[in-house]
């Protein structure tokens, strides 16, 4: 009765060692975080250069980028970030949301009004969430 005891005890450290390590993987999967920022997302950032009104949020976004690295507007706390300092890493801004994560009520929150975000930036994708 013992070793059985003994078997089953060495059996689950096992199997719950192994979850543990299996439950760190997708994070390994995805790549490290090369930055995390937070910007507000202002009334500047909900018009693009030509004053024609963003209906995306992937667009508002990236006009929030555009503002702060080229055209020095920013809103008071938005947050520096090196990635999206490239004019081709915003080109990508789309499709990298699109690959990352961000739901639907913050999509909504950021097309309808002015909001804080934080934004995860991964080599080929982002995650956004609104604060």
């Amino acid at each position: 009765m013992y070793a059985f005891h003994a078997v089953r005890t060495a059996v689950l450290a096992v199997a719950t060692g192994l979850c543990m390590a299996l439950s760190a993987v997708p994070s390994v999967a995805q790549g490290p975080v090369l930055e995390v920022y937070t910007a507000y997302l202002g009334p500047a950032d909900h018009f693009n250069s030509k004053g024609a009104r963003l209906t995306q949020p992937w667009q508002i976004i990236r006009q929030d980028r555009a503002n702060f690295h080229k055209f020095g507007i920013r809103d008071g706390g938005d947050q520096s970030d090196r990635f999206f300092g490239s004019i081709a890493n915003r080109n990508r801004m789309e499709q990298m949301i699109l690959r990352g994560t961000i739901d639907r009520s913050a999509a909504n929150r950021i097309v309808n009004g002015n909001v804080w975000i934080r934004v995860e930036v991964y080599a080929d994708f982002v995650n956004v969430t609104v604060q």
